[in-house]
C-alpha cells in the first residue's frame, strides 16, 4: 500500500467556447492527488491524505479519487473552501496562479495526521509551501521515515513561495530523510544552483535520486552508479501531470518488483531502478499525449 500525501485542488484549464469566447473549465487536480489517481489507475493499492472540503469542488475531488481506486479513508473533511489553481499555457507548459487561503487543503494541521498502515508514502508539491499544512506533512514524514519508504517530488512553484527560507529548510529536512527523491532539472536548479543531482545524496538517508529532463528522459542518480531511462516520444499536447504521472509509475514499478517497501527497497538494483522508471516514462508519455491530467490506466500500457 502507498498513502500519498498532499494537495488535491481544482485546476481551472483554459478553454474556449463554442462562440469563441475564453474560459476556465474545472478539472480535479492537484500534483499528490494526480500521483495517487495515476497510481490507482495502474493498479497500485493506493491512499491519499489531504484535507477535502465538503463543497461541491470537494465532492468533485472525492468522485474523482474514488474512480480510480483510490482509498480516501485517512481524508481530514473540513467545510472550509477548495483549492483552485488557475493555468495559462505557453507552448504546451503550464504556469499556475493558485487560490489558497484559508481552505480546507491549506488549514491541515498536526491533530488531523492519520494513523499510517502503507508501506510507502509520497510528499510533495505546493502542500509543502504553506502552513501548517506544511509543517502537518513535514512531521509525518519525520514521523514515519525509519519504518517506512518514502519518496518526495518537491515540484517546486516559484510564484507560491511567500517564505523561501523557511521553505528551503523544510525541503532540507524531507529530503535529507527520503529514500527516494524525485525533481525535474528546473527544480534541480533551484534546490541546489547547479545540475548536479548528485549533490542530493550528501549527508543524507536518500538512496535514490530521479532527475527528469522532459523530452531528454530520465537520469537515475545512486551512490552505485547512474542509469539514463529515454523518453517515450509523443505528439505534446501539455505536460499538465506528467511529472505526478511519472512518480505514479516508478513507484508502481517498485510495487511490481517487490521492492516497496525500506527493507526491500535496501538491496534494489539499478536493472530494478531503470524498469520502475522506465515504466514512469511510459506512463507519463501518455499523459501528456492529451490534455489535462489525465493519467493511463494499466490496460493503455
Amino acid at each position: 500500500m502507498i498513502l500519498c500525501c498532499g494537495e488535491a485542488l481544482i485546476d481551472m484549464l483554459p478553454r474556449q467556447t463554442a462562440a469563441g469566447e475564453d474560459a476556465f473549465a474545472p478539472h480535479a487536480g492537484g500534483a499528490v492527488m494526480n500521483t495517487a489517481v495515476a497510481l490507482g489507475r495502474l493498479g497500485a493499492k493506493v491512499q491519499f491524505f489531504s484535507g477535502l472540503s465538503d463543497d461541491l469542488f470537494g465532492d468533485v475531488l472525492r468522485d474523482h479519487l474514488a474512480a480510480s481506486n483510490v482509498d480516501t479513508s485517512p481524508v481530514h473533511t473540513s467545510s472550509r473552501p477548495t483549492t483552485l489553481a488557475f493555468v495559462k499555457l505557453t507552448d504546451g507548459h503550464a504556469s499556475y496562479a493558485f487560490y489558497d487561503e484559508n481552505t480546507a487543503g491549506r488549514m491541515l494541521d498536526e491533530s488531523h495526521l492519520p494513523t499510517v498502515t502503507a508501506d510507502a508514502m509520497f510528499f510533495g508539491g505546493i502542500s509543502l509551501v504553506v502552513e501548517p499544512c506544511g509543517a502537518a506533512y513535514e512531521a509525518l514524514m519525520l514521523r514515519e521515515a525509519a519504518q517506512r519508504l518514502t519518496m518526495i517530488d518537491p515540484n517546486i512553484r516559484p510564484s507560491f513561495i511567500t517564505d523561501e527560507p523557511r521553505y528551503r529548510a523544510r525541503l532540507t529536512r524531507m529530503m535529507g530523510v527520503a529514500d527516494i527523491i524525485k525533481t525535474s532539472d528546473e527544480d534541480l536548479d533551484w534546490l541546489t544552483g547547479n545540475t548536479d543531482a548528485a549533490a542530493l545524496l550528501d549527508g543524507t538517508a536518500t538512496r535514490c535520486v530521479l532527475l527528469t529532463r522532459g523530452a531528454d528522459g530520465v537520469t537515475i542518480v545512486t551512490r552505485d552508479g547512474t542509469r539514463d531511462v529515454p523518453a517515450n516520444k509523443v505528439a505534446v499536447v501539455d505536460t499538465v501531470g506528467a511529472g505526478d504521472t511519472f512518480n505514479a509509475g516508478f513507484l508502481a514499478g517498485l510495487a511490481q518488483s517487490g521492492h516497496l517497501n525500506k527493507s526491500a527497497f535496501a538491496d534494489v538494483s539499478l536493472d530494478a531502478l531503470g524498469d520502475a522508471a522506465a515504466l514512469g516514462a511510459k506512463a507519463a508519455a501518455i499523459t501528456v499525449s492529451r490534455a489535462g491530467a489525465n493519467p493511463p490506466w494499466n490496460t493503455e500500457l
